[in-house]
């Protein structure tokens, strides 16, 4: 079992650089403005033999009050409360600030082990910063730069003596999983919940995960980073990626939100399905379809949840869905739509059971001859238009080159002249023939070979 451990500190000390230097890729946003760092992220990471679980943090105090702050220091409770180690950051250049004594004095009733790093020791006039840190009570302080890698060789030999006082616990632990078996070919589906800001994105994650593990809040944007959660649902195992809202891009002005929406997209291109979050009262408007074509831009499968269904008026709602995908989302009709409340919990299986379903058809092949057999019965009712030169175009056969998504190639003797009307008339028999509705298909005409040259 990898050991768990919970990067603290205040806010500004480097805890996502040192979270993305110990995954060793740039997953967490790192920015000069407090607070980045919100909800809790993990990853598994490796330093030398050392099998590790990092989780970032936020990085507020503590505070009494109902506000996001509040939520945020309840995400880093967790953190800690899971973790099996934590290591605590201060920033050795400012020295040790109050926030700094008021992490120390929690970390120290939570009675986990604690390394204490002190961050941006690149110079010797750190030092005194360094010595600062031991009337925190947590031991030495390491000098360290998670910016530059320097003191991991330290960090490494501090964590590997608390993995080997836990290394009985660990051996039971993996013994016991080793008896419980896992399905082999168990292959893990990666969902993208994506939208615009305030539509319920972290709220439907928490509902379906059972637990609040999402920050949350009616604040707008209150998600900044990309963050995955493991999850099973009928002995499936699937990836849920929470993701920022998206708004325009006209107005988005600020450094942080444009990070914040490249890491959205990101998770769109690393997903194999998207489930485009809608609010109830305004259904697929302009912003939700820019995201929805996006999606099917990359090539990525797509399922619509019209969330807040319990407080919709759902007859306007429902003509709205049906005539914006008529006229605005063409070129992937019969994309699967389910209605939920996310608040409520309600509509969820059958979400998942639409996420099953179309993942099969993203990743699924047409056996070559079903797929000649319809390709001749559909040139035959309607025939290729004549090409520029006058001549018809003859359209001798055709084949899957790939799934995820499905991709054809049509072999022709005069490829250049076939317009895209004629394409989207076999995309749309595609749909409909071999059940690809929602599914983003790709063709590709290529000119056959002169067999006498």
């Amino acid at each position: 079992m990898p050991l768990k451990i919970a990067i603290i500190g205040r806010p500004n000390v480097g805890k996502s650089t040192l979270f993305n230097r110990l995954v060793g890729r740039k997953l967490a946003i790192v920015h000069d403005k407090p607070g980045v760092t919100r909800d809790r992220r993990e990853a598994s990471a490796r330093l030398n033999d050392l099998e590790l679980t990092v989780i970032d943090t936020a990085g507020y105090e503590y505070s009494n009050e109902d506000n996001l702050e509040a939520r945020m220091w309840l995400q880093t409770q967790r953190a800690i409360e899971d973790a099996d180690a934590c290591l605590f950051l201060y920033d050795a250049r400012a020295g040790v600030q109050p926030y700094d004594e008021h992490f120390a004095d929690i970390l120290r009733r939570a009675g986990k082990p604690v390394v204490l790093l002190a961050n941006k020791c690149e110079g010797k006039e750190q030092e005194n910063g360094r010595f600062e840190a031991y009337k925190l009570g947590l031991g030495e302080p390491i000098p360290f730069s998670a910016e530059h890698g320097l003191g991991l060789a330290d960090l490494y030999d501090a964590l590997k003596e608390l993995d080997v006082r836990q290394a009985p616990k660990e051996q039971e632990e993996q013994e016991e999983q080793e008896d419980d078996g896992e399905a082999p070919g168990n292959k893990t589906i990666q969902v993208a919940i994506v939208g615009r800001p305030n539509v319920g994105k972290s709220t439907l994650i928490n509902a379906l995960l059972k637990d609040e593990r999402m920050l949350t809040g009616p604040e707008a944007g209150v998600t900044r980073d990309a963050i995955a959660s493991d999850w099973e649902w009928k002995g499936q195992k699937f990836r849920l990626v929470d993701t920022a809202g998206l708004r325009k891009q006209s107005k988005v002005g600020d450094s942080l939100e444009k990070m914040s929406a490249a890491s959205s997209l990101q998770a769109v291109n690393m997903a194999q399905v998207a489930v485009l979050v809608l609010d109830a009262d305004a259904v697929l408007d302009k912003q939700d379809l820019t995201i929805a074509s996006k999606v099917l831009d990359e090539g990525r499968a797509l399922v619509i949840a019209v969330n807040k269904w319990d407080i919709a008026d759902k007859k306007e709602a429902i003509d709205r869905l049906k005539y914006r995908l008529k006229t605005s989302l063409t070129q992937a009709e019969g994309i699967p739509t389910v209605t939920i409340s996310a608040l409520k919990g309600e509509g969820l299986d059958k979400l998942m059971a639409a996420v099953l379903k179309i993942y099969r058809q993203w990743n699924s092949r047409v056996p070559t001859a079903p797929l000649n057999q319809w390709f001749a019965d559909v040139t035959a009712d309607y025939p290729p238009p004549l090409g520029k030169n006058k001549r018809r175009i003859k359209l001798r056969y055709i084949t899957q080159a790939k799934t995820r998504p499905p991709s054809f190639f049509i072999f022709s003797s005069n490829p250049e002249g076939l317009p895209d009307s004629y394409l989207r008339y076999l995309v749309n028999s595609l749909r409909d023939t071999f059940d690809f509705g929602g599914v983003p298909i790709r063709i590709t005409v290529r000119k056959t070979g002169n067999p006498y040259a």
